[in-house]
């Protein structure tokens, strides 16, 4: 996620510092920020001239304060995790000029429990972009309880001029897109868990069915299984409500390593790439199989 932000904003015309702990991380970032606008340019939606003026705006930091001491607006983008996030943002606010703007990447946590440990909440807003950020068109825009018109104006005045769709939620688990979506998938876990159906037809049925793009199952490995999980978790915890208890099945899944596309194994095989999708497992069936039906 923070590749195709880091890409959006440079190409854009924004100048982009990208900070992360390990150098090579960041050189690995920029050779996929790189291989993503040679595809462009590849389509003919970028030049060359383009793709070198917008590498010429990104700058890499393994120091956060090196990276932000001048910003006017840092986005975090780290893994999905609450603790992590409430501490990088307890540093944000340390290190950052009195009046930068400060936003998270937060796919379901709440605003206003972030914006608590800094001393400016009125500054801190959720920017929810959709992966891949360079393909998809929206950001959710989530404001915390603390959060100004006048932060959430600009920051929705900034993703349009990025291109970007804003659609502006309020502060709960989930927010809109993760409280639906979410909920879905969990459920396409639990058919599959109980053997209502195997993980081709179910993906079938919603691409086929409902004019997915994707199946739930494949989505969710694309998202990655220990995100589904955490996020399952902020809803069944900030709502207090049994209908987002994860299925067990994910849970298994994820303590067992087997956490989608990253890892290479989910509820498709991704050894030999992302195209020929393969089933991972022998999901237990619970149900009869039906072979054929035949009628008199």
């Amino acid at each position: 996620m923070g590749n195709g932000i880091v890409h959006v904003f440079a190409q854009n015309g924004y100048h982009v510092n990208l900070i992360d702990v390990k150098q090579e991380v960041l050189d690995k970032a920029i050779a996929t920020i790189t291989k993503n606008m040679d595809r462009q340019i590849s389509k003919g939606s970028l030049t060359e001239a383009d793709k070198a003026d917008a590498l010429g705006r990104i700058n890499t930091f393994t120091n956060i304060s090196d990276g932000v001491e001048q910003a006017d607006l840092v986005i975090e983008a780290a893994t999905e995790n609450v603790d992590v996030k409430l501490n990088i943002f307890r540093q944000l606010d340390t290190l950052t000029r009195p009046d930068c703007i400060l936003a998270s990447n937060t796919s379901s946590i709440s605003i206003t429990r972030i914006g608590s440990v800094t001393n400016r909440p009125d500054k801190v807003i959720g920017m929810h972009f959709m992966n891949p950020v360079p393909v998809m068109k929206l950001v959710e825009i989530i404001g915390g309880y603390k959060t100004t018109e006048e932060t959430a104006n600009i920051i929705v005045e900034l993703t349009r001029k990025l291109g970007k769709v804003p659609a502006v939620t309020r502060d709960y688990p989930g927010f809109i897109s993760n409280r639906i979506l979410l909920p879905m998938i969990n459920e396409a876990i639990y058919a599959l868990d109980q053997g209502v159906a195997g993980v081709e037809e179910i993906d079938t049925i919603m691409k086929l069915g409902m004019a997915h793009p994707m199946g739930p199952l494949q989505l969710a490995d694309f998202i990655g299984l220990d995100v589904c999980l955490a996020i399952l978790n902020v809803l069944h915890q900030g709502f207090n409500d049994q209908k987002y208890a994860p299925c067990t099945l994910l849970v298994n899944m994820v303590t067992a390593g087997d956490l989608g596309v990253k890892s290479g194994r989910g509820f498709y095989d991704y050894s030999h790439g992302t195209k020929d999708l393969v089933v991972a497992h022998n999901f237990r069936r619970t149900g009869p199989d039906v072979h054929a039906l035949h009628t008199n």
